[in-house]
């Protein structure tokens, strides 16, 4: 596959969505979408318009790289259904990326150790480790764990670089001596999805559309009182 491939990137895991274009590593064209409208209504409009710019046709598209999560639950639904109607339609390739490996290919060099963290809600916190980064990429050095925020700092923070969303809540809570990640780097973004996608895409790699779901590392707010209702929840 050459690497300048013509690329369609859905980022709709955090609190904003992104719809963008890429040639091989060149970022051609984002937009973001409206957060008000849950990035429903306006990606496919948002995609035709940047495909317009370009001059390429769906068709035109080698594959959609799109984040799977952990992230919006609401959001991450509308990326991969998207990116699903998109590979069904014109046949191009799906590559999904875990968004903590989008959120660890964004920091710098230097953090050889990093933690990701994400909101997981009632004071809970997603959190993966990653080690230094290697042939362009990083490596998961734990899996995808959800945690009390009290859980984690008894943990002992201060030896790894911090990052992910959940900073803009809990940034005050880890302490002074913690090393942090730039603040424009804690939320995901189009480049560092591209930063992710493009090597495991190079590489051969590829994800069955049909089989493509959210990765949800707990049950929404409204499973879990389902579940709970139902006689216990099965949430961590």
């Amino acid at each position: 596959m050459p690497s300048a491939a013509r690329l369609l990137l859905l980022e709709t895991s955090g609190r904003a969505g992104f719809v963008g274009v890429a040639e091989g590593p060149v970022l051609r064209g984002q937009r973001r979408l409206d957060e008000a409208r849950r990035h429903a209504r306006d990606l496919a409009p948002a995609t035709a318009e940047l495909l317009a710019e370009q001059g390429w046709r769906p068709r035109d598209l080698a594959a959609v790289f799109v984040s799977r999560g952990p992230g919006s639950y609401t959001g991450l639904r509308v990326g991969v259904a998207s990116a699903q109607a998109l590979a069904y339609a014109v046949g191009c390739a799906v590559l999904a990326v875990d968004t903590f490996d989008v959120l660890a290919m964004q920091a710098p060099s230097e953090a050889t150790s990093l933690a990701v963290l994400a909101d997981a809600q009632q004071d809970r916190l997603y959190v993966q480790s990653f080690g230094a980064l290697a042939d362009g990429r990083r490596q998961p050095q734990s899996p995808l764990e959800v945690l009390s925020a009290e859980e984690f700092i008894a943990r002992g923070t201060r030896t790894d670089w911090l990052t992910g969303p959940a900073l803009h809540t809990f940034a005050a809570r880890f302490g002074t001596d913690c090393r942090f990640v730039a603040a424009q780097h804690w939320d995901p973004t189009l480049a560092g999805l591209l930063a992710a996608g493009l090597p495991r895409w190079l590489a051969g790699e590829r994800t069955d559309w049909r089989q493509l779901e959210p990765l949800y590392a707990r049950l929404s707010e409204a499973e879990r009182k389902w579940e709970e209702r139902q006689g216990g929840s099965k949430d961590p």
